[in-house]
């Protein structure tokens, strides 16, 4: 019996799924929405409004908190200084989980989960700053 128990396996192992969702906490905290797997994209809501919860929060215990959880001291500090300050207003439904059709090779429910007043600039900014480092360092080269 499953009394008590919560959540989905996602057949994964337990340490493969708490480094799974911190990965994709972080991923989504950096570029603000991300695509993945339906039951994925319901797993990691509470993770992350919990996070949001804690920038709220913005004490050095909650940092700490957050960091423990996600290891990307970047996105906390994303999280700490521009998100909660952006939710400090809100009451919790901080993120948005939209359904996105199938998957093309094996049919999975894909969905795309973003924060609810997103920065629609964030999304690949990392990205293209690298290229237009490189693009740089190619030039001056």
């Amino acid at each position: 019996m499953r009394h008590g128990n919560s959540g989905r396996k996602l057949n994964r192992t337990a340490s493969h799924r708490k480094a799974m969702f911190a990965n994709m906490a972080a991923s989504l905290i950096t570029h603000e929405q991300i695509v993945t797997t339906l039951p994925k994209a319901k797993e990691i809501r509470p993770i992350v409004e919990k996070l949001v919860t804690l920038g709220k929060r913005g004490d050095l215990h909650a940092r700490r908190q957050a960091i423990s959880q996600i290891k990307d001291q970047d996105a906390v500090r994303k999280l700490f200084d521009a998100i909660a300050t952006r939710y400090a207003n809100r009451n919790g439904g901080y993120i948005r989980i939209m359904k996105a059709g199938f998957r093309q090779g094996d049919n999975a429910a894909l969905a795309v989960v973003e924060f609810v007043e997103r920065d629609v600039d964030a999304k690949g900014a990392a990205d293209k700053a690298r290229v237009a480092a490189e693009t740089a360092a190619a030039e001056a080269a």
